[in-house]
């Protein structure tokens, strides 16, 4: 028997009330709602520019111009460009404030016949372009062809100030680099080595040159070649008449002129860019008042231009004083 003083047990049973949380609101998706409207809209619009010509792209803001209702002007099947889409033949384009469909069996309206709008635009942008830059190019303002001579003239004149540098910096051409001339002419970059008394590029009557005169060739070389311009090589002799017999100074400068051309040929000049190689004689020299100077004598190389010069280019004279 229990206990009288037992007491009764008591059960306590806990229930947990499970409280859902309130609305977190949809603001987000309404700016992403937007955002997808507006890239799916952005897509759209690079499709169209890439899909549809000029005058479709035209037929199209004329269609939605303020000033162009499709309510008073419709085409004929009533709806906008005809109820065509921009891959059917012939753009849809705007007709004195009428939107209408140019194809190959409807001729447009005051514009001329032809079997595509876009190459008609086309050659007149084309034309128009053409005659401005013809227009610059006579006044100097930048035409195409004051544009190639502005930069054949810098890189003439870089070559120029190189070669210059490139003699005064080697010690072993200090003695000859007074006999040596660059200058920019009309003509091209020249560059002329001439005789000095007791000192001469060449032998008494001889077409060969000597140690001197190719070592300088040779330091030149490696500017010469890296441009394009074509050269001419030419040869002058003074007015002292030549000592051998069946021979003249025509034959003498002739000669000095093509072993000239072959000593730069075996040194890396192109052959192609050869132009002309000419002798002068005496009937080119150096110093006119003093017709048997030893400066008379001289060998001349020239870059010639492949533009028009520029205006302000200095007059060709046979000394080339500007450079020595």
């Amino acid at each position: 028997m229990a206990r009288k003083n037992d007491k009764a047990k008591i059960t306590i049973i806990k229930k947990e009330e499970v409280i859902e949380g309130g609305h977190h609101g949809g603001a987000w998706k309404v700016a992403y709602a937007d955002f997808v409207t507006a890239m799916m809209a952005f897509f759209l619009l690079m499709w169209l520019l890439n899909a549809t010509t000029e005058a479709q792209r035209r037929g199209l803001a004329d269609y939605f111009s303020p000033t162009l209702s499709s309510s008073r002007s419709t085409s004929g099947s009533g709806k906008p460009f005809g109820g065509t889409s921009p891959f059917e033949d012939g753009p849809a384009i705007s007709n004195r404030g009428a939107l209408a469909t140019m194809n190959q069996n409807t001729p447009p309206v005051d514009v001329e016949d032809d079997d595509s709008d876009t190459q008609a635009t086309r050659s007149i942008h084309n034309e128009s372009g053409n005659a401005a830059k013809g227009e610059q190019g006579r006044d100097g303002k930048g035409g195409p062809q004051s544009q190639a001579a502005r930069q054949e003239q810098a890189a003439l004149a870089k070559a120029a100030a190189d070669i210059r540098q490139i003699v005064s910096a080697d010690p072993a051409l200090a003695a000859v680099a007074r006999q040596l001339s660059v200058d920019l002419t009309p003509e091209g970059l020249r560059v002329q080595l001439r005789d000095e008394e007791r000192q001469p590029m060449f032998a008494t009557g001889s077409a060969e040159p000597n140690e001197q005169a190719q070592a300088l060739l040779h330091r030149l070389l490696p500017i010469l070649v890296k441009l394009p311009e074509p050269v001419s090589i030419s040869g002058y002799t003074d007015a002292t008449p030549y000592a051998g017999a069946g021979r003249s100074n025509w034959d003498l400068s002739a000669d000095r002129a093509n072993a000239t051309r072959r000593l730069l040929i075996e040194g890396g000049l192109p052959e192609t860019r050869l132009r002309d190689v000419i002798g002068h004689a005496d009937r080119d020299l150096l110093l006119p008042a003093q017709p048997l100077a030893a400066a008379n004598r001289r060998i001349a190389v020239v870059l010639l231009r492949q533009a028009p010069p520029p205006a302000n280019a200095s007059p060709a004279s046979p000394a080339g004083r500007q450079g020595q």
